[in-house]
């Protein structure tokens, strides 16, 4: 941690904690793309309706088993194998890897390569958790972002065989009309669907592009807000901490700020306060 000139400490991120994400990360994707496209894909539905393939268990049980012996100290939040009634007795200083194997695995199971394994720390802190380590790796579209905080984010291209790593910053669009929002579906908006769909015709763009995608696209200025109704912590935890080491601002859309609330939305920070409002429940 470190001390500001008020005394607040601020979290920051270790780099060899982000180093240790990138390689679970490698990891990962190591087993994601063997499996994509596979023939013999094993996909089963979960007790809440959703998909779950061999890849996703696999991918998890692997890093896993990696922290267990690089960080046996460290709490793990996995969505195929639980922990997060972990964080109910968490105390201060405790530190937790929050890992979604394959987010976007209805994606990965009809091949669309728009999937990525998630990868995330966080720290209990006296205000409460916070996200301070983020990987988001995406090999079937050959990127991979991420960032620590206080440490800037990053985008890992690989074209043709060849990488290139680049700083992400955030857009600074300041007007609705000058506007492009990512989401998911409209599924999940419920009482705040006809809001959300009435902002369409003031924003320049929309697209529904989802998942993942949708926030590193905030994050590199490509999109200006992102947003889904209905997120688990796995589905944010990594995402959040790029757009804000970007310069954007990540909040539910009950304008809880990070990625412990129940909804997701990222964006440059010149346009969340009026997206927030437009989309309240009355």
């Amino acid at each position: 941690m470190s001390s500001d000139a008020a005394g607040v400490f601020e979290v920051v991120g270790d780099p060899a904690d982000l180093d240790l994400a990138q390689r679970l990360a490698d990891l990962s994707d190591a087993i994601s793309l063997d499996r994509y496209l596979a023939n013999d894909l094993v996909v089963e539905t979960k007790p809440d309706t959703t998909p779950v393939t061999d890849a996703d268990r696999a991918v998890e049980k692997v890093i896993r088993e990696t922290l267990a012996k690089e960080r046996p100290s460290d709490l793990i939040i996995g969505e195929e194998f639980g922990g997060l009634e972990k964080l109910v007795s968490a105390a201060e200083g405790s530190r937790f890897w929050i890992i979604d194997p394959i987010d976007g695995t209805k994606n990965f199971l009809r091949g669309v390569p728009t999937w990525a394994s998630l990868i995330a720390l966080a720290q209990i802190t006296s205000t409460g958790p916070r996200v301070i380590v983020g990987v988001v790796s995406s090999p079937a579209l050959g990127r991979r972002w991420f960032a620590r905080a206080g440490g800037k984010a990053f985008v890992t291209e690989t074209f043709s065989g060849m990488s290139r790593t680049r700083e992400i910053q955030v857009s600074k669009v300041a007007k609705f009309d000058d506007a492009s929002l990512s989401y998911s579906d409209l599924n999940g908006w419920k009482e705040r669907k006809g809001a959300f769909v009435s902002l369409f015709d003031s924003l320049w763009r929309t697209r529904a592009v989802g998942d993942f995608f949708s926030h590193m696209l905030v994050a590199e200025g490509a999109v200006d807000i992102a947003a889904e109704p209905t997120l688990a912590l796995w589905d944010m935890a990594a995402v959040a901490v790029i757009v804000t080491e970007a310069g954007g601002r990540f909040t539910s859309l009950d304008g809880d700020e990070g990625p412990f609330g129940a909804s997701g939305v990222s964006s440059n920070g010149l346009l969340h306060n009026k997206f927030l409002q437009s989309v309240k429940v009355l």
